[in-house]
């Protein structure tokens, strides 16, 4: 008698725990929406492409390749299209002849706005003279037809290297400009 007592005593006591843990989990459970929203994702693309490929040509001319291992395209809150593992782009004159390149490890285009901003590591190279820009960061803005940095920058014209404050140029890069120019150094390798 005194096994059964000791074991219904027991499987008392296990109820009981098990009814105040359930007691305890129904009450924490709620809708609070601001605990709700914190795991809700913020914003996911729309559109996924790998190893994008992209050819622009005006009139059947070839004016630009556009390389990127992966671009997400996003219409909220605003419509973007963003390249996150980076972007290669080589410029044509319009008769397959390659003119420039320029590589970066991030870019994003907004299309409302009609600008694209490229950054980290952005190198830009004149194939024609051998001329080369290296920036933090590049806006440009297809409205004015211009792209401007106001970060450092360091320009390579041969064995010349040009360190300044801030770059702008025309879209077609045909009239660069640095600003607040710190130096100007001659290099030659023997």
């Amino acid at each position: 008698m005194l096994r059964i007592s000791s074991a219904h005593s027991t499987l008392k006591a296990r109820s009981r725990i098990f009814v105040l843990l359930l007691a305890c989990f129904m009450t924490s459970c709620g809708n609070d929406i601001s605990k709700i929203q914190f795991f809700e994702p913020k914003e996911l693309p729309e559109s996924t492409i790998e190893n994008a490929r992209m050819r622009r040509s005006e009139e059947g001319r070839l004016q630009v390749i556009m390389e990127a291992p992966l671009v997400l395209q996003y219409s909220k809150p605003e419509p973007k299209t963003e390249y996150p593992k980076g972007i290669k782009m080589r410029f044509f004159n319009g008769y397959n002849n390659p003119t420039g390149t320029l590589t970066a490890r991030y870019a994003v285009q907004y299309s409302h706005r009609q600008q694209t901003i490229v950054r980290d590591s952005v190198v830009i190279v004149d194939l024609r003279n051998g001329d080369t820009v290296y920036l933090q960061e590049l806006t440009w803005d297809e409205m004015v037809h211009r792209v401007y940095s106001n970060k450092p920058v360091r320009t390579k014209n041969g064995p010349r290297i040009t360190l300044g404050d801030r770059f702008e140029s025309d879209d077609a890069f045909t009239q660069p400009r640095i600003f607040h120019q710190r130096g100007t150094l001659e290099w030659k390798e023997e």
